[in-house]
């Protein structure tokens, strides 16, 4: 497909001078997301500034069948803004202003293109922050956090995105505008603000969000825990949850990350230890100092050698600038790597880690762990070197082996990432036949022409079928007449 002299003049004629890229060259930097493995041009990328330009711009693509893969700031890690050869791409990075900061109503509402970091750097003016922090908050945009329903390390105490927003704008497929949820804590009929969040692309393309803001905890201090063995780390993690403990962020580094970040940012991490625990807790200070000494009886019970507590606010930015650059820091330490993104009960961390490093040895392909321990949201690190024939393809195997335990265990394939392109035949695993012709009978109602992301997030019963995953009666697939999606 290419796009006709008719509808590229259209699309020029309703965006800014320069919001209409055609180039190979200057395409190429929309090639991927943070997902680097996968790689394509698209057609074109508009770059709309306003919701009447995102309008314009979808509508042309309803009327002429043109496939639209929206995109943020290209952080995502699963594919979910790698374009469509035969599509367009939409890039909201343009729509980046703060429209409002109201400390009465405690929220801010802003455009989809504006910085996560960029909100709390906005309303700290006002004694408030915005909890959700994944660790790319400084480049990644609020509309690719709704798209993915972020988390980050503080999401164990304070939510997901999902539980930190409190309404959308957004425009449907055939290009109207709708306004989900409301400036109150509730809203009456079916939540589609939940079911927008976390929905990668699929459904609609949001224009502004207006999100919760929280006052500034009066004080917040982190203790690091170091363990010779990473099983005592696991064990830990749920004693201090089972004891009524709720940290702020409860993080979790093996000796691979935590090596490899202290050699990038010198946050003072204990070389030779197994793993360490990284423990935030915010509050009063009464509170705090109370919790403090609660948590250090349980970690020290479960076998830490070594316990430090930040002392002032340098300190714990300190200790949380290793967490917060661990992913650039393992690639300095290996030609390239796989970041999976897999959630599991707390209380399977010891067995899913053992079993981790099982795989590990039968790939013959390293693992650095790193993840929000907390919540039970694992990042392992698969380390291989893409100039090796096949590596990349066992990387891919063994992540996919990874998921597959977390859903053994009770788990789910994703807990902050999305699926988007790289984990969709995971879904085969997670889903049955039942679940799936749900997913596409929603995504039907939103979006009829499958213009929207297509092929991202949720798999098509034939290909379930095709990887043996879904049963298939009488050479037959269940629900025929979702076969096209």
């Amino acid at each position: 497909m290419s796009l006709t002299p008719e509808l590229r003049r259209a699309l020029a004629d309703s965006l800014p001078p320069d919001g209409l890229i055609l180039e190979p060259d200057m395409l190429r930097v929309y090639e991927c997301d943070g997902l680097t493995a996968k790689r394509e041009l698209p057609l074109a990328v508009a770059l709309p500034e306003t919701e009447a330009q995102v309008q314009a711009v979808v509508r042309l693509c309803h009327e002429h069948q043109l496939p639209m893969v929206p995109r943020g700031a290209g952080t995502g890690l699963s594919g979910g803004a790698q374009p469509l050869s035969d599509g367009l791409v939409l890039s909201l990075a343009r729509m980046k202003r703060i429209l409002e900061i109201n400390p009465d109503n405690l929220s801010a509402r802003v455009e989809p293109g504006v910085r996560n970091l960029a909100v709390s750097e906005a309303a700290k003016a006002h004694g408030l922050y915005y909890a959700p922090d994944p660790s790319s908050q400084i480049a990644c945009t609020i509309g690719g956090n709704v798209a993915e329903n972020s988390g980050g390390v503080h999401c164990l105490k304070y939510g997901l995105t999902v539980h930190n927003i409190l309404k959308l704008r957004l425009v449907t497929a055939e290009g109207e505008v709708l306004d989900i949820g409301s400036n109150a804590l509730d809203s009456p009929g079916y939540d589609l603000l939940a079911l927008l969040t976390g929905s990668e692309g699929l459904l609609g393309i949001i224009t502004e969000i207006t999100v919760k803001l929280l006052p500034l905890p009066p004080s917040a201090r982190v203790m690091l825990a170091a363990f010779d063995a990473v099983e005592q780390a696991g064990r830990a993690v749920g004693a201090i949850i089972g004891a009524g403990v709720i940290p702020a962020g409860l993080e979790m580094m093996d000796n691979k990350s935590l090596r490899a970040a202290e050699d990038f940012v010198h946050a003072g991490y204990p070389v030779d230890a197994a793993a360490i625990l990284l423990c935030e807790l915010d509050g009063t200070p009464e509170e705090v100092e109370e919790q403090l000494a609660r948590v250090e009886d349980i970690l020290r019970r479960h076998g830490s050698t070594n316990i430090r507590t930040s002392r002032n606010e340098e300190e714990r930015a300190c200790i949380w600038a290793g967490r917060k650059a661990a992913f650039p820091a393992v690639g300095r330490i290996s030609p390239d790597y796989y970041c999976m993104d897999g959630t599991i009960p707390r209380h399977q961390l010891p067995e899913v880690l053992s079993r981790m490093e099982a795989m590990s040895a039968q790939y013959g392909l390293s693992v650095a762990n790193v993840f929000h321990a907390g919540d039970g949201n694992l990042h392992p690190l698969i380390l291989y070197d893409a100039s090796k024939p096949g590596e990349l393809a066992r990387a891919e195997q063994f992540g996919g082996d990874i998921l597959a335990l977390c859903v053994e265990v009770g788990g789910t394939i994703t807990g902050e990432h999305g699926v988007g392109s790289e984990k969709i035949d995971q879904m085969c695993v997670q889903f049955q036949a039942l679940e799936l012709q749900q997913f596409h009978a929603i995504k039907h109602a939103f979006d009829p022409a499958g213009l929207l992301n297509p092929g991202k997030a949720v798999p098509s019963l034939h290909r379930c079928a095709e990887l043996g995953a879904m049963h298939v009666h009488n050479g037959e697939l269940p629900f025929p007449e979702l076969e096209r999606f």
